[in-house]
């Protein structure tokens, strides 16, 4: 939430410093919706799941399979990507799209007290101008990366601890990795979704 409210506050004083000198300053409302909405909500929130659940999936595991647990499961006929995996991408699934509107609004939040402390745009106006210049469809094209990079983050942090040699070393070496990658998977799926909706012009 703090990161969410920060990035709208940088947003809209750096926005203003360039647009204040065109006499368009209202068009802060527009750059926060498109930025916030379509690419940077999304990309934050992201990152810090990824720094967050994705790093603790791989050391829970990573810790069971150090502690030969998951062998014990194997044993006892219990498959480990149900009883292990599987959970914890379903519950990133719901989670990641659910933080990513609370971390847009914030954002926004954020954009619109800096909009109002330096630019003199009231909120009335940053709602009235929110409205009228930015479609629902970018909220849904930030919306729709969210269970991609859910999946994505859950399945590396698990694949990560699964991945877990009979040592402590192992599982920070392999947490380590697993957040270094589902980043940069976040990046270039990212920027896979930047090149697909230019060309279906969403």
């Amino acid at each position: 939430g703090l990161l969410a409210v920060l990035l709208g506050v940088v947003l809209a004083y750096q926005g203003a410093d360039q647009l204040r000198r065109f006499g368009a300053t209202i068009y802060v409302v527009n750059l926060l919706g498109v930025s916030i909405l379509r690419e940077l909500g999304v990309i934050i929130t992201s990152i810090v799941v990824a720094g967050r659940s994705g790093s603790a999936f791989t050391a829970e595991i990573g810790t069971m399979k150090v502690n030969q647990e998951v062998d014990a499961m194997r044993t006892m006929d219990i498959d480990p990507m149900e009883a292990l995996v599987l959970p914890r991408v379903t519950g990133l699934l719901i989670a990641l799209p659910l933080l990513v509107i609370c971390s847009d609004i914030l954002a926004l939040a954020g954009g619109a007290a800096m909009s109002r402390l330096t630019l003199g745009i009231s909120i009335p106006q940053f709602l009235s101008q929110f409205r009228t210049g930015i479609p629902l469809h970018f909220l849904w094209a930030g919306l729709v990366k969210a269970p991609v990079f859910a999946v994505l983050i859950g399945v590396t942090g698990c694949f990560q601890g699964m991945r877990v040699s009979s040592s402590a070393e192992s599982v920070g070496s392999h947490t380590t990795l697993s957040v270094v990658q589902s980043i940069c998977l976040v990046i270039v799926f990212d920027a896979v979704f930047s090149l697909l909706f230019g060309w279906l012009r969403f």
